[in-house]
């Protein structure tokens, strides 16, 4: 790849969460910033942004992770890749910090992911510190659930009648209707490098509520997130949706074939109904963006 002087990075918080959280993203921009100043690695930098957000204790990932229905259990998605070859992931990872740090990790391994006691396991093994407390901020999303379900509200956006039959293997003493707002949103960041590396890295606390087990996109390759020569793409949104239109790398081809970004993250969006939350962001030798059809509270920091 040719060198050059410049760099982007685009974060977000995850599409439908409120535009008031735009001073997270900033501030995981700035800390993106910092570490290219320290490295000039494309990977690190877009991994310190998202270690930034699951710190914030707002956003659904990290120590703000949804809480599972039976309200004591956290499981916890991460990704990370760049165009250096580095590909990591974990999926229901539980008690740990930082699952992004983790996700790094599994990439110097001879495996690509990690799921449930799996990477519990491999995360005590390498020292990978724990986190196990559940903040006010938690436990007020998981009472807000709770509540909606004890009423009749509508199914979550994408979710056909017929796929209520999932009720029959439901895994929670708790009887089944999915909250319109349920959480499904991720946080995620892409970068140039001024190398002229892309690197990809995202988190999520997964969906509120959900079967135990439930993974979305946000681990999976092409789907959530995709790194390339071209550029890097990460996706949020509700991921039994997602990973339908492969979106990342769907995006990603399209820019690999000469489209104008701003037009491939709008044709992207419009893959789905504008009932179903959904948001990119993506960076590529030359531009920088985001786009939703929710509010989705994101940063862009460009240095020519």
């Amino acid at each position: 790849m040719s060198v050059t002087q410049g760099y982007a990075i685009v974060v977000h918080g995850g599409a439908g969460s409120p535009r008031a959280y735009d001073d997270g993203c900033e501030r995981a921009a700035q800390q993106a910033v910092e570490e290219l100043a320290i490295s000039a690695d494309a990977l690190e930098a877009a991994i310190a942004a998202v270690v930034s957000m699951e710190d914030d204790g707002r956003f659904n990932a990290g120590s703000g992770s949804v809480l599972c229905l039976d309200g004591a259990t956290v499981e916890m998605d991460a990704s990370i890749m760049d165009t250096r070859g580095r590909l990591g992931a974990v999926a229901c990872v539980q008690g740990v910090r930082n699952p992004v740090l983790l996700a790094r990790a599994v990439a110097d391994t001879p495996h690509w992911l990690l799921a449930g006691d799996g990477a519990a396991r491999f995360a005590a093994a390498i020292g990978h510190p724990t986190h196990i407390t559940i903040s006010d901020h938690q436990r007020q999303a998981h009472e807000k659930v709770v509540r909606e379900l004890a009423g009749s509200v509508p199914a979550m956006p994408g979710i056909s009648e017929e796929a209520k039959a999932f009720l029959r293997f439901w895994n929670y003493q708790t009887p089944l209707d999915l909250p319109a707002h349920a959480a499904c949103d991720t946080v995620g960041a892409v970068v140039r490098g001024p190398d002229g590396h892309f690197a990809v890295a995202l988190s999520t606390g997964g969906s509120a509520p959900s079967l135990l087990g439930r993974v979305g996109d946000t681990p999976i390759i092409g789907s959530g997130f995709y790194a390339g020569p071209q550029g890097a793409v990460a996706a949020t949104g509700i991921g039994e949706q997602i990973v339908r239109h492969l979106l990342a790398r769907t995006v990603y081809g399209w820019i690999e074939d000469g489209m104008p970004l701003e037009l491939a993250l709008q044709r992207g969006v419009d893959l789905f109904d504008p009932k179903v939350p959904v948001g990119l962001i993506a960076v590529t030798r030359t531009e920088a963006a985001a786009h939703s059809n929710q509010d989705m509270p994101h940063a862009r920091i460009v240095q020519p």
